[in-house]
């Protein structure tokens, strides 16, 4: 292909994207999207309406989003020093050229000359709020400021997408530089299984060991690396793999501390030149929030209802260790928290997570949770055939939906699936990538490479489909035997579902609305609902079969688990909440304070957020990819996740009061909230779903805090 990043195929041909071919291709994506721009800019005013304005704008760009999304999918998934370079040489000048559509003075005075005209008075709601979030985004980005303001923004993209990138980078190579290779399978003694089988399993992958004499290598990816701090009965290896990961992002060559200061200096200058006082109050000007200040204040009266709970649990678990080792009760060690907290919850349920992994095998949880969405969301999922091609190597694969033959993907591990709605429409396509491996970044994730449109009205547009994909890092299958996950594991499964169907299921008509294009602090509201699902023996009942027999869960390890949901409830809820107050306080109180200790600084801004511990660690900041990995991501928004709870553990209770699997209440959350994308305020979605606004004391509720 001349040029496969322009490709307009909908299943991707990914033996075709070479990294030489990306600068070229960006460029000329760039060229298209400026030369549409400026079209759009030149049109008759006397004739312009919404579809030659807003609908214009957002397809001006769909090319150039399309190409570099594919980009920055490989960079995530793939990545290598040449599409490092080639990404790099590009990021700079697609920040740039981003930066300057809504400075473009011809484009906003166009956009504002259109908002005057009857056309835009007599605009159908929908339409209405497109027009008046484009604009509002426009003035967000700088559209009223003076030439030299725009002129400074620009370069402040474009210094943030480098550094953010830069950090990103220096994450992924030191947590990938650090491994600790075992001889003595005695240092593993406490751990599952199935971790060391992993462990070993990687080490020959490498080239460690052979059968007659096994090795065992540990890394910093959580399948490896939380049954040590979890099972590890060898308290030394806990603390080197504990101060393994504290090396993520800190010291030589990949130390993130002076990018974090850059970064939120550049954030801060950016807000002051917008007119706000923080990045935060920036940011948050179009989420449910509002302000900084308020996001703040929802973090820390959440702490104060559930800080003595938290306070006690901190003095049970330093108890329960002293009773177990015969000493007076004392701090603990960082590496001491996990081990120690996995015994107490044994001890105190009988209840070992590990029992779980047996009725946790991927290709069931998948099918049963894709069975939920049948039964629920009135949805089919159908996987593909799929086909990878080495580097080099290209062949014969379906491009286009309906196509016979096997999907071409970007890895042998990767999956493709449709899914149709409840008449058989086909309304979009998704990727599945679930298991580590060193060129993929960490975490989990949803994303979309083409966003959809539901048919027009008038039959003149034909559906176009959503091309969506998840990814994580999940317990990888070890010598043929499936891949058994972890209940936690499980839920992570669950919550980037939700976000796929957030995206996929979106039937708005103007893209900008449509999908996961959402308020930031209510996106995570379909993905967090659908956690609750792992925690309910209906649902349960479609996905934890057991991997060889087929068994459903026992009662009397259902009744384990749900027991102990609840265990050190406040110790979660205040974890999440000292990464949303440090987050919100860096942005707001100390972007300036460049050249400050860090550490010493996160301990002050967090001393009631954390459990005192012997060894004070590091600050978590340089490792902290939610904020500090691309320009705004979830910066000054970490907050949102425990918002969202709140409306999620609310929202759920309609599906437990009605039925878990009612079909009703789950078509009424699809046609009420997951379809209907930023068509109309959240807080009326939320209350057209539940009739209501949120309780507030839902989540202590459910976290038997209250």
């Amino acid at each position: 292909m001349a040029q496969p990043f322009l490709t307009q195929d909908f299943q991707i041909r990914w033996s075709t994207l070479e990294t030489s071919a990306i600068q070229a291709d960006i460029k000329t994506a760039l060229e298209l999207a400026d030369a549409n721009i400026n079209r759009l800019i030149e049109q008759d005013r006397g004739k312009m309406n919404f579809d030659t304005v807003v609908l214009a704008l957002d397809e001006s760009t769909r090319p150039l989003n399309e190409a570099w999304g594919l980009v920055q999918h490989l960079d995530a998934l793939c990545n290598s020093p040449a599409l490092r370079e080639a990404h790099n040489a590009m990021l700079p000048e697609v920040s740039s050229f981003f930066a300057k559509i809504p400075l473009n003075e011809h484009l906003w005075d166009l956009i504002e000359t259109y908002s005057k005209t009857e056309d835009a008075r007599d605009l159908p709601p929908v339409r209405k709020r497109a027009l008046k979030e484009t604009m509002e985004s426009f003035i967000q980005a700088g559209a009223d400021l003076p030439p030299e303001k725009k002129k400074r923004l620009e370069e402040l993209e474009s210094e943030l997408s480098q550094a953010t990138q830069k950090y990103s980078e220096n994450v992924l190579d030191s947590t990938n530089k650090w491994e600790l290779v075992i001889t003595d399978v005695e240092r593993l003694k406490g751990m599952p299984a199935s971790a060391i089988e992993a462990a070993r399993a990687d080490a020959i992958a490498k080239g460690l060991g052979t059968p007659e004499d096994p090795q065992y290598r540990l890394t910093l990816k959580a399948p490896s690396m939380i049954p040590v701090m979890e099972y590890a009965e060898d308290e030394s290896l806990r603390k080197a793999v504990w101060e393994g990961s504290t090396s993520i992002g800190r010291g030589g060559e990949h130390d993130n501390t002076e990018l974090i200061w850059k970064i939120l200096r550049l954030r801060h200058e950016k807000a002051q030149i917008m007119g706000k006082g923080n990045f935060a109050d920036h940011v948050l000007q179009q989420r449910m929030a509002k302000t900084g200040q308020n996001a703040l204040n929802f973090i820390e009266n959440l702490h104060a209802k559930v800080k003595s709970a938290f306070d006690r649990e901190t003095i049970q678990l330093q108890e329960y260790r002293a009773d177990v080792v015969g000493q007076s009760a004392d701090l603990l060690q960082p590496w001491e928290v996990g081990f120690w907290a996995e015994k107490q919850r044994k001890a105190e349920y009988d209840f070992d997570e590990e029992e779980l992994r047996p009725y946790f095998p991927l290709d069931k949880v998948l099918g049963g949770m894709f069975r939920l969405a049948e039964m629920v969301f009135d949805l089919r999922i159908v996987g593909r055939d799929v086909v990878h091609y080495p580097a080099g190597e290209t062949g014969p694969a379906s491009t286009q939906p309906g196509e016979l033959g096997p999907v071409e993907v970007w890895h042998p591990d990767v999956k493709f699936y449709e899914v149709r709605n409840e008449k058989g429409v086909h309304i979009g396509s998704f990727y599945a990538d679930w298991h580590p491996r060193d060129s993929k970044r960490g975490g989990a994730w949803m994303n979309y490479l083409k966003g959809g449109l539901p048919p027009s009205p008038d039959g003149e547009r034909d559906r176009r489909l959503h091309l969506g994909l998840i990814c994580g890092n999940m317990t990888p299958p070890v010598d043929g035997k499936p891949a058994l996950l972890t209940h936690d594991e499980v839920c992570t499964v669950f919550h980037e579902f939700g976000h796929l169907l957030h995206q996929l299921l979106g039937n708005v008509e103007i893209p900008s609305l449509n999908g996961v294009n959402v308020y930031w602090d209510f996106v995570e509201l379909p993905s967090q609902i659908m956690e609750n699902f792992c925690w309910e023996r209906e649902s349960l009942d479609l996905f934890a079969r057991h991997h060889e027999t087929g068994d459903t869960l026992p009662a009397r390890l259902l009744k384990k688990v749900l027991a102990a949901k609840n265990y050190r409830s406040a110790s979660d809820i205040v974890r999440q909440l000292s990464f949303g107050k440090l987050d919100l306080e860096l942005h707001m109180h100390h972007a300036t304070d460049e050249g400050a200790d860090l550490d010493q600084l996160s301990r002050q801004l967090l001393k009631p957020y954390l459990m005192p511990l012997k060894t004070e660690p590091p600050s978590m900041a340089r490792r902290f990819g939610h904020l500090f990995s691309s320009p705004v991501g979830y910066a000054a928004g970490y907050y949102s996740y425990k918002w969202a709870e709140v409306l999620d553990a609310d929202a759920f209770t309609r599906f437990q009061h009605e039925g878990v699997l009612n079909p009703k209440v789950g078509r009424d959350f699809r046609d009420k909230i997951l379809s209907k994308g930023n068509s109309e305020d959240p807080a009326k979605l939320f209350r057209d779903f539940m009739g209501r606004d949120p309780d507030p004391m839902a989540l202590l509720i459910r976290a038997a805090l209250a």
